[in-house]
């Protein structure tokens, strides 16, 4: 089972879901031995999918909810509107929605994430 990892203190913000994940929890084996939910890596795609379900069940959303990009290093950003599957991942290195009940996944390694919220608009 995994869990997101949570800031209980957000104050004007506990209405925006949120969570950052380890790799603890995962279907993935091998090299890949993990919470992998990176479809662009040579793991299994049955178990990145699956990888990708319990990070969205552990926010309580549908799997079909997350969108993710295809990162690019660059200032391009895209305005998410609709649930985008990975397919059709957009080409930027972030993305934004005002959409409720949409999940914006970021993978990371070397570059941190932000997350940026806003608790007027939610």
């Amino acid at each position: 089972m995994i869990e997101a990892i949570k800031d209980t203190n957000l104050g004007s913000l506990k209405a925006i879901t949120h969570g950052f994940f380890t790799r603890a929890g995962g279907v993935s084996d091998g090299v890949y031995n993990s919470l992998n939910t990176g479809f662009g890596s040579n793991d299994d795609a049955d178990c990145v999918a699956e990888n990708r379900a319990r990070t969205m069940h552990a926010l309580g959303l549908a799997p079909e909810r997350l969108s993710t990009a295809y990162q690019v290093h660059s200032a391009r950003i895209t305005v998410i509107e609709a649930p985008v599957p990975y397919e059709n991942a957009p080409r930027v290195d972030g993305f934004v929605t005002a959409t409720p009940g949409i999940a914006l996944g970021i993978l990371s390694a070397d570059c941190a994430p932000i997350l940026l919220a806003d608790p007027t608009a939610g």
